[in-house]
């Protein structure tokens, strides 16, 4: 099963050049995410994981035309802009190993409209034809808008599916709000440790966004390695690269389930956690 996107710039592109709905049938780990260079930070467990085999497959939802810019690139166009980062994006699918990559380029305020259907229409789309076992997204507490916005589309495409074709299970990562707050009981461990070269690779693939000022290269594996270390105070390392993640399953087999509900309980049982390791030592 092909797909049919909505929007006419929206961009397929399959590395090893099968043909697109082979390449969308092989995926076992699906990234839904809102810029390029956030499926690189948020799911380096999936491409890692299906690198060998070329069934990872990465989604980008919005156009990358309002992203910072310096250096060289401080008097692009926002079409300028999308067109540079669309390449950066190729070109990390191409070290990466990706199955397929699909960018979809729906303005910010689009995909922030909860009454305009398309993007849920396209990622549903998508969802059909690769059927994965599991699915990245961001998570319901980050604190960037577009990546909530995002991955309450997300949410809404998934639960559009019938329950035979809904993914094992359904991971919000951490991107612009770190999840190291969460209880380790409610934390999803992604081990990132294999293949640093690669992980690096990927990150500095987007030299748009570091010249415009983010060290996301230097940021993102000290974030990674700074969650391998302080992850338990009692026992040595077993990782050098981790990301946390937020299990969001539950709310994709159950439609009634509140998001708002689901995610306040994470930060009520943080709260609980810390009211009784005060008491204890009063």
């Amino acid at each position: 099963m092909s797909v049919n996107l909505s929007q006419p710039a929206a961009d397929s592109y399959v590395p090893d050049r099968r043909p697109l709905a082979a390449a969308l049938a092989r995926t076992t780990h699906l990234c839904l995410a809102a810029h390029q260079d956030d499926i690189e930070i948020l799911a380096y467990h999936g491409i890692s994981a299906g690198y060998a085999r070329r069934t990872f497959t990465g989604v980008v939802i919005t156009d990358g035309g309002g992203s910072p810019r310096a250096g060289k690139f401080a008097k692009f166009s926002d079409e300028q802009m999308k067109a540079v980062r669309r390449t950066e994006q190729r070109r990390a699918a191409q070290l990466g190993h990706y199955g397929a990559m699909l960018q979809l380029a729906h303005p910010s305020a689009v995909v922030k409209d909860p009454h305009r259907l398309e993007v849920v229409a396209d990622l549903a789309a998508i969802l059909r034809a690769t059927t994965p076992d599991i699915v990245y997204l961001h998570n319901p507490a980050d604190k960037h808008d577009t990546h909530v916005a995002c991955f309450q589309r997300s949410l809404e495409a998934l639960r559009s599916l019938p329950a035979r074709l809904r993914p094992k299970a359904v991971y919000g990562c951490e991107v612009w709000r770190n999840l190291d707050w969460l209880l380790d009981t409610d934390k999803v461990v992604l081990d990132d440790s294999a293949q640093p070269k690669l992980a690096a690779k990927l990150i500095a693939a987007f030299a748009s966004q570091i010249a415009g000022g983010k060290r996301y290269d230097l940021a993102i594996a000290g974030r990674r390695l700074a969650n391998a270390t302080f992850h338990t105070s009692h026992a040595t390392d077993r990782a050098t690269a981790l990301t946390w993640a937020m299990d969001l399953t539950p709310l994709v087999r159950d439609d009634k389930l509140s998001v708002e509900k689901f995610t306040l309980a994470h930060i009520d049982r943080l709260r609980a956690d810390v009211a009784a390791r005060l008491k204890r030592f009063k």
